[in-house]
């Protein structure tokens, strides 16, 4: 018999960088420094674990994944937890699927994790989809040794106005402590005391734990991140205020969606029941929010269900009272007055920033076609044509692809942010820089005008400024920072650029400048969801979708082949002359929609605006400032209810589908649609989809952007006087927006409402102070801060704070102040 020689086994080449070890007999090449339990996944086996979690540092704590390691030939005397171990080269790792050793050590811990867990589960609201229930069955013994009585807390323990804890859960994984701790930076939740007696508590609880004695700060836990220490607790340990008992998940119907709060445009599942939303959590998508969400997008979700929701169209009747009206009788109606303004003194279109892509270009093309107009913005706040100058220079048609990303702020050597207030506006850019911060020493610098939280967590440098002359710091920055110019210089570097800018006279001049000698790339990053969306559908009065100037006669032509109808030429009013026209008898009508008056810069002048028009259609979900004037309010669908996109500041497009079907709730474009054929005009905008297609048809411009006016050098800003100071302002997270409503839970963990100032003006002023124009006063409670002196800051839209509305005063204005010691 002849054999056959055996061909010689070829090793694997190793690449540099990499190790070559072998897991459960099968050899495989992995990074140096990749923790094994990492190692293990990317080979299928799932080894149980509580503390690990991909995002957070690696603890060791709960020891459930243990497993056998072999180091040259030689076995490690016990087994080894898998989470913290890194490879190595030569390594013998077996699981629990090839070693008694790390099968019989995993049932032995998971007993002693169950030793005082109570048997709850039926009322436990992680009951269900608990990690712990999972393992038991899978790593656990059949039957427990332990007989004695289990160990019992009062419960729940409140830790925040959102959070519940209940401590005999807890198996001390401390994945919530160390979220706290590492990527929200707010580290108010630990562990306290030691063996038999640790638990999870704050400092302001150290009392029910009688632990009066330890040293606290006493400070809450008030973060705008705790709702992802109850998603990632690997039991039912934290749970939501909110959500506590009101459902099971085997109840539930799961739906991928896109939170509608920042420009983030985060991935979130929402989970609802009987067409009603229960909750939402984050979902995981690597490239913008990871696995986290801010309690915003997690919790504010009730307006949606506010008493006061518009749920049938109102019009006007003759005696001055909105009634309820069939949708027939109402497009009618608001067709007949808009055609009848239109060919006065012509109609306008206040967009507003919260639309989808599909809504904002549906309104965009109803100024166009339907009104023919360019007179169309979305900007519902502080705004400038300098501004949109910019966002057509250098924003308007950019995508991932080249442009900012969050991963480009992760791995950015510097980032400068420019009045843009991370935490407050973006929580999670917040987290991006954060991270970039604590993982790769990112730099990142603020220009503002105190050490704010976003900058004491991004471990930041303040580049402190007076209100209103942040221009002239930037251009100051070669001779007052050089080592913040050259740090700008280096490859990756990054400019995030806030819509307060638009407050500030020649600040997006300076922008260009100070990126066209470093650089670096410029990033803008407005507050609300749909203004990136509605910058490119074309909402904007300078501007046709795709980024195409209404001035470039090219550029105008493809959209006028595209839709059939001409467009005007001249370019439109913005916001404030909207509003100004309509005050003054210009404009005789507007179509709004989703606008808070209270937002604009001046809210009394909206409010004469609107009470002079001939003829106001009002597209909103609940009675607002609007309503009050409008002539016809069709109602339309919240973002649960429609399907559409979000395109995040980043450009990228972020789609969704409804969450909850045949509510009979329409979206703005479907309204809009009906409402133009009403005035016999088409929009093919019937639905998102057609919408969207209709869009795309269109594409990005081929013409070159419009061209961005350089202003001259930026000029510092103005003294104040004697009893005057300059304000600094912008909207907390947490505030008095309309789509927080019916959420106390949420609202309880916002920030406190204070005047900041100066140690020299809060000596000079007391406890209390009053800010003033000529419009209004608020009174506020002093607290210190390293500002500028003769410097106040007052949050934007808060409770007691309303800026706009009470002082149409904004970031940079003079104002009056006085103090009042108690």
């Amino acid at each position: 018999m002849t054999i056959a020689p055996e061909e010689p086994k070829t090793e694997t080449p190793v690449p540099e960088g990499h190790v070559k070890l072998t897991i459960d007999g099968e050899e495989v090449i992995a990074p140096k420094g990749e923790l094994l339990i990492r190692t293990a996944e990317r080979l299928g086996t799932v080894i149980p674990r509580f503390c690990d979690h991909p995002l957070l540092d690696p603890a060791g704590a709960c020891r459930q994944c243990l497993v056998e390691v072999e180091m040259g030939g030689r076995p490690m005397p016990k087994p080894q937890a898998s989470c913290t171990m890194t490879v190595a080269d030569g390594m013998v790792v077996k699981t629990q699927l090839t070693s008694p050793v790390a099968d019989k050590a995993q049932q032995g811990v998971m007993e002693l994790l169950l030793i005082n867990h109570p048997l709850d589960c039926p009322v436990c609201d992680k009951g269900g989809e608990c990690p712990l229930q999972n393992q038991a069955m899978a790593h656990g013994r059949a039957d427990s040794r332990f007989r004695d009585t289990k160990r019992t807390f009062p419960k729940p323990l409140p830790i925040s106005t959102q959070v519940l804890l209940d401590r005999e859960r807890c198996v001390l994984c401390q994945r919530c402590t160390r979220f706290s701790a590492q990527i929200a930076g707010d580290p108010f939740i630990d562990l306290l005391e030691r063996g038999a007696h640790q638990q999870i508590g704050t400092a302001e609880t150290a009392d029910v734990f009688d632990l009066a004695s330890r040293t606290s700060s006493g400070a809450p836990f008030q973060s705008y991140f705790s709702g992802n220490t109850i998603q990632i607790c690997p039991v039912g340990a934290l749970t939501s205020a909110q959500y506590r008992f009101r459902s099971r998940p085997f109840d539930l119907v799961s739906a991928p969606s896109v939170c509608e709060h920042c420009s983030s445009g985060c991935a979130e599942r929402t989970d609802y029941r009987r067409g009603k939303v229960m909750r939402k959590l984050a979902a995981n998508d690597p490239e913008v929010n990871e696995e986290w969400i801010c309690d915003k997008g997690r919790f504010a979700f009730r307006y949606a269900t506010a008493a006061d929701r518009i749920r049938r169209p109102l019009v006007r009747d003759a005696s001055g009272e909105l009634r309820e009206a069939p949708w027939t009788e109402a497009l009618r109606v608001a067709a007949e007055g808009l055609a009848k303004a239109r060919d006065s003194r012509g109609a306008a279109v206040l967009a507003g920033g919260r639309l989808t892509l599909e809504d904002a270009y549906a309104y965009a093309k109803f100024a166009r076609v339907a009104l023919r107009t360019n007179d169309v913005d979305f900007r519902a706040r502080a705004h400038s044509p300098e501004e949109l100058d910019f966002l057509a220079a250098e924003v308007a048609g950019t995508t991932p692809e080249y442009g900012v990303t969050f991963g480009a702020i992760e791995n950015a050597p510097t980032v400068l942010c420019v009045a843009f207030e991370p935490e407050e506006e973006a929580p999670i850019v917040f987290l991006r820089l954060r991270k970039a911060a604590r993982k790769k020493r990112t730099r990142v610098v603020h220009l503002g005008q105190w050490t704010t939280p976003s900058v004491r967590k991004t471990f930041g440098e303040l580049l402190a400024c007076v209100p209103g002359s942040e221009a002239a710091a930037l251009d100051g920055i070669p001779e007052h920072a050089p080592d913040v110019e050259s740090a700008l210089g280096a490859d990756g570097a990054v400019v995030l650029v806030g819509e307060r800018a638009a407050e500030v006279p020649g600040l997006f001049a300076a922008v260009r400048r100070l990126a066209a000698r470093t650089g670096a790339k410029v990033a803008w990053i407005p507050r609300r969801a749909g203004e990136r969306g509605a910058l490119e559908a074309g909402a904007a009065p300078t501007l046709l979708p795709g980024g195409r100037p209404v001035t470039d006669e090219a550029a105008r032509a493809e959209v006028e082949a595209a839709w059939g109808v001409p467009v005007p030429a001249e370019p439109g009013r913005d916001t404030n002359d909207i509003i100004g026209a309509l005050a003054g008898g210009y404009l005789s009508g507007v179509v709004v929609g989703g606008v808070d008056l209270d937002d604009l810069p001046d809210p009394a002048l909206a409010r004469q605006a609107l009470e002079r028009a001939e003829f106001v259609v009002s597209l909103e979900m609940r009675a607002s400032t609007v309503t009050e004037h409008a002539d016809v309010v069709l109602p339309i669908a919240p973002v649960v209810e429609k399907s559409g996109s979000f395109v995040n500041w980043e450009g990228r497009r972020r789609a969704f589908d409804a969450t909850l079907e045949g509510t009979g709730a329409l979206p703005d474009c479907r309204v809009l649609d009906t409402l133009a054929v009403e005035m016999d005009a088409d929009l093919f905008t019937q639905t998102p989809v057609a919408a969207y297609g209709d869009f795309a048809r269109l594409g990005s411009s081929g013409a070159s952007h419009g061209r961005f006016w350089e202003s001259g050098p930026a000029r510092a800003a103005a003294e104040v006087g004697p009893g005057q100071a300059r304000l600094a302002s912008w909207r907390q997270l947490l505030d008095e927006g309309s789509l927080q409503v019916d959420e106390p839970h949420l609202a309880g963990t916002a920030r406190r409402v204070v005047a900041r100032v100066s140690a020299k003006t809060a000596a000079e002023l007391g406890d209390e102070v009053t800010v003033s124009t000529e419009r209004g006063a608020i009174t506020l409670p002093v607290e210190v801060a390293d500002l500028p002196d003769d410097v106040v800051w007052l949050p934007g839209n808060s409770d007691g704070s309303r800026l706009r509305r009470t002082l149409a005063a904004g970031h940079g204005a003079v104002v009056n102040i006085e103090g009042a010691r108690r």
